[in-house]
């Protein structure tokens, strides 16, 4: 199974809708809004005079919200139309970014470059089969001293959605519509893989990189899961008999030599 290629195939069409919904409001993006949430913000804290990756950039609003923080930005994504888009939109608001296609993994094979900040987040691990790859590839682009941010879905709220926690021989193969509004029952094929957080964990510790932080956290700023519910000024929260569900967690880490 060609699993880079139908999951490509899905982003090229998922782009095309996400330029063009209320979810990611480009207009307002713009206009100055920033797309990143109080949860990167406050655990990257200042990125200014720094160079950043944002590895699985999507078409690059928070990489650009990034460059408008004063970051040095380099953005990856395996999708040629979101690369298209980051670069229409790095011409038309006049900032200073880099937007490279290529996987990932084929990305840390070939890159030479070393960097003050990685950064990836939010729906970013399930599209990778194996995580000791990325950890590598994370590890070879940061520099001696440099910061490792991973902002991520928890994945108990995947099992409770009826997903493996822990990984299986083989991936999950399924059609399904994108999280945007407009949709309209759109539906592509996508290839998926299960991670526990230790296994997210073990990888970056054996890549070199020092865990400095880890946190969980019971509000998502997305409504992007079936079953949440709004909560005013924290974000979505989803209930199991009452109590909250962890929705995100974030990891820091280091690369100490």
């Amino acid at each position: 199974m060609d699993y880079l290629r139908i999951n490509k195939d899905a982003w090229e069409k998922r782009t095309k809708l996400h330029v063009e919904s209320t979810f990611y409001d480009v207009d307002s993006f713009k206009k100055g809004r920033c797309s990143l949430n109080p949860i990167e913000l406050n655990q990257l804290r200042s990125v200014q005079g720094k160079s950043l990756l944002h590895l699985q950039c999507h078409f690059g609003l928070d990489t650009l919200s990034w460059a408008r923080l004063g970051a040095d930005v380099t953005g990856v994504d395996f999708s040629s139309d979101a690369i298209k888009q980051a670069n229409a939109l790095k011409q038309a608001l006049g900032l200073s970014a880099h937007f490279i296609e290529s996987d990932v993994i084929q990305f840390g094979k070939t890159n030479t470059q070393q960097f003050d900040i990685v950064f990836t987040s939010y729906g970013v691990l399930c599209w990778l089969p194996n995580l000791a790859d990325w950890a590598t590839t994370v590890a070879k682009s940061l520099r001696a001293g440099g910061e490792f941010h991973l902002v991520e879905f928890h994945t108990v709220s995947d099992l409770l959605s009826g997903y493996a926690y822990f990984p299986n021989s083989e991936p999950s193969v399924e059609e399904e519509g994108t999280y945007t509004e407009n949709c309209d029952g759109e539906t592509s094929t996508v290839v998926t893989w299960s991670h526990p957080i230790s296994e997210v964990v073990n990888a970056l510790i054996n890549a070199g990189l020092t865990i400095e932080s880890f946190s969980e956290h019971p509000y998502s700023p997305y409504n992007c899961f079936d079953g949440l519910e709004f909560v005013p000024d924290l974000g979505y929260q989803m209930l199991y008999n009452g109590h909250q569900v962890p929705l995100v967690y974030s990891i820091k880490a280091r690369k100490v030599s």
